[in-house]
C-alpha cells in the first residue's frame, strides 16, 4: 500500500546490530528506506541484511550519551544520503538489582544510554527535520513505561522518561510537521533479557500474564515501526503503542 511506501526515505535506528534494531531497521528498509545505523557496536550483521533488499546502508560508530558525538552522528548521517526523514531510538540498556542495593554506577550508566542519548541525538536530528519540513520520531520505550516494574528501579525511571518526552516532542513539533511517537515492547526475546530468561519460574510466570501465551519476537516490532515512520500514521503522534501480547490488558 502506497501509505506505507518509504521509498526516497532515509532512516536512522540506533541499536541497530542486533534484536529489536536489528529487526526494525530490516523492516523500514523492506519498506523501501535507505538505513543509517549508529551505535557502540555499528552496524553488525544488520549491514548485508539492508544491502540485499536493495538499500543503501551506513553504518556510524559512536557513543551518543557524549554530545559531541551525538553531533558527529547527526552530520554524518546527513552527509551520507543527504537527510535523515525518520529517526528510531532504540539503543537502551538494562541493569537489574534490587532498589536498595542499586548503584549509582549502574543508575548512571542506564540513564546515560536510555535517556541522555536520545535526549542528544533527537535534539539535532529534529532541526534537520524542521528544516526539511517534516519528519518521522519513533522512540523505543517499553510496557515499563507505564508499569512499576521491580529491581529494574533506572530503567523503569528512564522509559517513564522516555514515554513523557515522547509526549513533550509531540506538542512542540506538531507546528513543524513532526510525529513523534513511542513503541512499547512487552517481554521480548533479546538480549537484555537474557539472564531472566534463564529463570524458568519467572519466565512460566511472565507467560502466563501474557494472552497471547508467548514471548515477544524482535519480527514483531516490524510491522508496528513501519506504521509509525509511514505516511500512514500522519495523523498519529504523541501516541504509545504497545506490542506485548496483550500483557498490560491482562
Amino acid at each position: 500500500m502506497v501509505e506505507f511506501d518509504l521509498t526516497g526515505k532515509v532512516a536512522l535506528v540506533t541499536g541497530v546490530s542486533r534484536g529489536l534494531g536489528q529487526a526494525m531497521a530490516v523492516a523500514l528498509a523492506k519498506a523501501g528506506a535507505d538505513v543509517v545505523g549508529a551505535g557502540l557496536r555499528g552496524l553488525g550483521e544488520t549491514g548485508p541484511e539492508v544491502q540485499a533488499l536493495g538499500r543503501r546502508v551506513h553504518g556510524i560508530q559512536a557513543d551518543l550519551a557524549r554530545e559531541e558525538e551525538a553531533a558527529r552522528v547527526a552530520r554524518e548521517a546527513v552527509a551520507a544520503f543527504g537527510r535523515v526523514d525518520i529517526l528510531v531510538n532504540n539503543a537502551g540498556v538494562i541493569r537489574l538489582s534490587p532498589a536498595e542495593t542499586h548503584t549509582l554506577e549502574d543508575f548512571d550508566a542506564v540513564m546515560s544510554v536510555n535517556l541522555r542519548s536520545v535526549f542528544l541525538l533527537t535534539r539535532q536530528i529534529a532541526r534537520q527535520m524542521i528544516d526539511l519540513g517534516g519528519g518521522k520520531i519513533v522512540n523505543v520505550c517499553s510496557v515499563q513505561s507505564v508499569r512499576g516494574g521491580g529491581e529494574d528501579a533506572a530503567y523503569v525511571a528512564s522509559k517513564h522518561a522516555l514515554h513523557g518526552l515522547t509526549r513533550a516532542w509531540a506538542n512542540e513539533w506538531g507546528k513543524y510537521n513532526i510525529q513523534v511517537n513511542a513503541i512499547a515492547p512487552g517481554y521480548m526475546v533479546t538480549d537484555n533479557t537474557a539472564n531472566l530468561r534463564k529463570n524458568r519460574a519467572a519466565v512460566a510466570d511472565i507467560t502466563a500474564h501474557i494472552p497471547l501465551g508467548r514471548w515477544g519476537e524482535p519480527a514483531d516490532l516490524m510491522g508496528p515501526v513501519v506504521f509509525l515512520a509511514s505516511p500512514a500514521s500522519d495523523f498519529v503522534t504523541g501516541h504509545l503503542l504497545v506490542v506485548d501480547g496483550g500483557y498490560l490488558n491482562a
